[in-house]
């Protein structure tokens, strides 16, 4: 009766709410979102260096968000090489002085806070000509104004940063009096047209006064209290903000110390001053402030303008364009004539079905509608991770960001599970419920942030060589069983492998090493097809009935597995033959194929490890000896309990060596060898029980079935910054965002398989004359590719 009822409900559900209106819902969204954001760049502005400069929030305690942007934490060799021959000038009290020393230890960490503190402190670089000056004037008065007024001279040189404020001391000097905030007016007032004159040569940052925690204020400087800090504020804002009347101030006020201190100044030691991981903050976004726009880091959006467009992305915007008017002007020619029935819909499924009756759909409409939505997805792909329309943040790992989605999909996979049509070990339901279920848990990984958590890195790379053990099993049995070589069947996989992530190249500007599990998965694609197409080609109809047969198929995988051990162990050789061009265009990431090297050596054994599981299970197979009727167990009863109990054995004991890792490099070292028990058990356990193989689920099956589109639209339009962040389509609100944004993405990706099939179809035909020139006209494409590229890369250089 439940069962009953919830089919029911389900095709009652289905009947309103389908895979197509959930697109249309998808683009709504987009279309919504896209102009409230458009609106509100218009009203607020821009200029992502003043969020970054006024406000932002605390992801954990010591982790700083600003608002609508990514901040970069600088490493010592990059922060020498943006502030190479420059000087840098702090110029204030004290607490000027804790932001030069938190500065200066991200250029040199060993520089020691020492020597008088009342007096000027100089900083000075010498490997990368970096100076860096703390000027000590600690009242706005006419000492500090003389030293601003020096640097306003033409025959002076300037300090390409200045860093100023001050105010308490004014506030304890003077017992807080109005007399003394009123004399502070006056001398900011005659110091904001010096700063505004050396704003328009250098950068001028104007420091706003830290709040205090008056509890831990000692007896004489009980007179700072947070009121008076308030009014100088807000003299200092008003006047330097209003140095300029026709125009905006080009005095930059850092503001957003202001916000960090009201998180952390009770970890004060004196109330004063705040606390290192605070001081730290500030000085790194004074970094993000000045450097982005140098060196224009990836998960460095703040103050980054956006990339320029380079040919190829021109071109390709060009060839868009063209296919959605093309596509406009063929439909409104030929709706008449190819008007078709309301297509129904599979109440079970929620897909839509072709009518049994139909009017035929020329190639030509299909090639131009499948790119018409293409280059609308793609403009999609290109506001979120290059325009700056939409908002980017950090990543910020906490146990219940990871584990609490996973407990929620586990349970929600559970629900949906139905009977398989076949009980075959590894049966197609089966394998698409597996890849759905790893990606769904990749992603999770990856937008929480959890690669800082080795545990749960290394159960991730297990999930990760599970795929490529599926692309070992399943290309190796295809090839095995059907014994089809043709170039119709290698152009079908490596064309659905690639078309997505060749045209994220073109319209992204990144490499194709960049989308690293492609070519990962494309090469052991052409691993495998060359091993078994090369003579002898040995298939399993050739091979029945004579052992000599599998003992040659296992002499060509003896030989696989010894080139896989040179090339691991020969760095040196590796490099030489992907270095070769082009493939050096297809493999290099920042000048080199180190990256490719890591990548392919990391689950270097996996994929023969999948192709000599399949050829040992269809050897059981045709033999006989396994058992694989609906309920029936793999094997008899005391083999199957003795199987599983190693399996259980064996899964937990790689769980508890992966959540005990200390060492990644370690860990990675051993990886390749054994990763493959912890998959080996899973398949075990997952197929010996007669009951486990005649059920799946459908909910992973249907992420399984998009789970390569999935992987890689993740990138840019679900994470962002090339996944070193997280897209923000509805900021404020991160549950809702990750609702929204993962429901657009999920969309989107489903589409692109839709639109890769289609192509497929189109692009690859069967017939190999008019394949061969189809692939001609692609190896063409290619070189005008490789050569505009290689003129970019000139012009870039």
């Amino acid at each position: 009766m439940a069962a009953l009822a919830y089919n029911l409900g389900k095709r009652e559900i289905n009947h309103y709410f389908s895979v197509r209106s959930a697109k249309v819902l998808a683009l709504v969204a987009v279309l919504l979102l896209a102009a409230c954001h458009l609106a509100s760049r218009r009203y607020r502005g821009n200029d992502s260096c003043e969020y970054l400069l006024s406000s932002g929030r605390f992801l954990g305690e010591k982790v700083w968000q600003p608002h609508s942007c990514m901040m970069h934490k600088y490493k010592i060799s990059e922060a020498k090489n943006c502030l190479v021959d420059k000087h840098i000038a702090f110029i204030g009290d004290s607490r000027i002085r804790q932001l030069f020393y938190s500065f200066v230890k991200i250029i040199n960490p060993q520089f020691k806070e020492e020597g008088n503190k009342h007096e000027n402190i100089p900083f000075e670089d010498k490997t990368a000509s970096v100076k860096v000056d703390f000027l000590w004037h600690p009242e706005v008065n006419g000492s500090m104004k003389q030293c601003i007024k020096v640097w306003t001279e033409d025959s002076i040189a300037k300090p390409h940063v200045i860093v100023a404020g001050a105010a308490t001391w004014s506030i304890k000097i003077h017992n807080g009096s109005s007399e003394a905030l009123s004399q502070y007016k006056m001398n900011i007032t005659s110091i904001a047209p010096l700063l505004e004159k050396l704003a328009k040569t250098s950068d001028v940052y104007w420091v706003l006064q830290d709040p205090v925690y008056e509890d831990l204020l000692s007896e004489n400087r009980k007179m700072i209290t947070n009121e008076k800090i308030d009014a100088y504020n807000e003299a200092a804002v008003s006047i330097l903000n209003s140095s300029t009347r026709n125009s905006k101030s080009n005095v930059k006020m850092f503001s957003v110390s202001k916000l960090i201190a009201q998180e952390t100044i009770m970890e004060s030691l004196d109330g004063l001053h705040l606390p290192e991981s605070s001081r730290e903050t500030n000085a790194m976004i004074l970094m993000n402030v000045y450097c982005n726009k140098i060196l224009k880091p990836v998960d460095g959006s703040c103050c980054q303008p956006r990339p320029p467009l380079t040919l190829i992305q021109k071109l390709a915007a060009c060839f868009f364009t063209l296919s959605i008017i093309g596509y406009l002007i063929f439909y409104i020619i030929h709706r008449n004539a190819h008007r078709k029935n309301k297509p129904c819909t599979d109440l079970e499924s929620g897909e839509e079905k072709k009518n049994i009756i139909n009017t035929p759909v020329s190639s030509l409409e299909i090639l131009l509608q499948s790119f018409c939505k293409l280059g609308l997805i793609m403009a999609y792909f290109y506001m979120c991770d290059r325009a700056n329309l939409f908002m980017k943040e950090n990543k910020f790992y906490t146990h219940s960001s990871f584990f609490i989605p996973i407990i929620y999909i586990l349970v929600l996979g559970v629900f949906y599970n139905e009977n398989t049509k076949e009980t075959k070990v590894l049966n197609r339901e089966q394998t698409d419920e597996w890849k759905g279920w790893m990606q769904l848990v990749i992603l999770i990984y990856h937008i929480s942030g959890a690669s800082t958590f080795l545990p749960v890195y290394m159960h991730i790379r297990v999930l990760v060589a599970a795929y490529l053990f599926q692309t070992g099993y399943g290309h190796f049995s295809y090839f095995w069983i059907k014994g089809d070589f043709g170039i119709h069947r290698v152009c079908q996989v490596l064309f659905r492998l690639n078309f997505l992530v060749v045209v994220l190249c073109i319209v992204m500007d990144r490499p194709y090493q960049f989308y690293y599990f492609v070519p990962l998965v494309t090469v052991w694609f052409m691993v495998i097809y060359i091993t078994l197409a090369l003579w002898p080609q040995i298939i399993q109809k050739k091979a029945n009935g004579n052992c000599f047969w599998h003992f040659g198929l296992l002499l060509k995988l003896g030989f696989l597995l010894l080139f896989i051990c040179f090339l691991a162990y020969s760095q040196g050789a590796f490099e030489k033959i992907f270095s070769l061009w082009p493939l050096s265009k297809c493999f290099e990431l920042k000048g080199n194929v180190y990256e490719w090297w890591f990548r392919w050596r990391l689950d270097r054994y996996v994929v023969f490890h999948g192709m000599l599981f399949a050829f040992i299970y269809l050897a059981l197979q045709k033999r006989q000896i396994l058992s694989e009727g609906k309920g029936e167990p793999l094997f008899s009863n005391k083999i199957s309990n003795f199987l599983l109990f190693i399996s259980v054995v064996s899964f937990l004991t790689y769980s508890i060596w992966a959540s005990s890792c200390k060492n990644k490099a370690e860990c990675n070292e051993l990886h390749p060898s054994v990763s493959v028990v912890q998959i080996l058990a899973f398949i075990l356990i997952r197929n010996i029980p007669g009951y486990a193989r005649s059920v799946y689920s459908s909910f992973f099956a249907w992420f399984g079935k998009i789970s390569l589109e999935l992987f890689i639209c993740q990138y840019h339009i679900w994470l962002a910054a090339d996944t070193r962040g997280i897209l923000v389509l509805i900021p404020g609100n991160p549950m809702l965002n990750i609702i929204v944004s993962t429901f657009i993405f999920v969309c989107v990706a489903h589409e692109i398989s839709q639109i890769t099939n289609d192509l497929a179809q189109i692009i690859i035909p069967k017939d190999n004359s008019s394949l061969l020139k189809r692939l001609a006209c692609i190896a063409a494409f290619f070189c005008g590719l490789l050569i505009l590229s290689s003129i970019q890369d000139k012009s870039k250089h």
